[in-house]
């Protein structure tokens, strides 16, 4: 029953969010990449389960489960608007929601296209090439 309220307020989140998904600005984890050489003190945040981010995380990033139920809050709290924030989860779907609810609250917003799903190959293919 608790999986089946999550995943409806995650719906509902998503239908909330899809008009404000055209404005939010999508990057490449190579772009991620980049962006983190030229500046280490950026705002990567993780909205994967704990579970998943025990995995591996993006250089330093925030961890704030989307479908923790006080997402807003809690990204929020631990937030800097003054700073672009780069959002990602496994794939890029749930990141892509997270952007809208930020971006509603005033936040400059960059998903990260494929998440961290990309983000693993581009490393392991950055291993192999050495």
């Amino acid at each position: 029953m608790k999986k089946v309220i999550l995943w409806f307020m995650c719906i509902s989140i998503f239908i909330s969010c899809s008009s404000s998904s055209d404005e939010i600005q999508t990057i490449t984890v190579d772009k991620l990449q980049e962006i983190i050489i030229k500046d280490r003190n950026i705002q990567i945040l993780d909205v994967r389960t704990s579970t998943e981010a025990s995995d591996g995380v993006i250089f330093n990033a925030i961890q704030v489960n989307l479908v923790s139920g006080s997402f807003k809050s809690k990204a929020i709290d631990l937030l800097d608007k003054e700073k672009p924030v780069y959002v990602y989860c496994k794939s890029g779907r749930r990141s892509k929601i997270a952007a809208g609810i930020l971006y509603k609250n005033g936040y400059d917003v960059f998903n990260v296209r494929g998440g961290y799903v990309a983000w693993e190959k581009k490393m392991i293919k950055n291993i192999n090439k050495e």
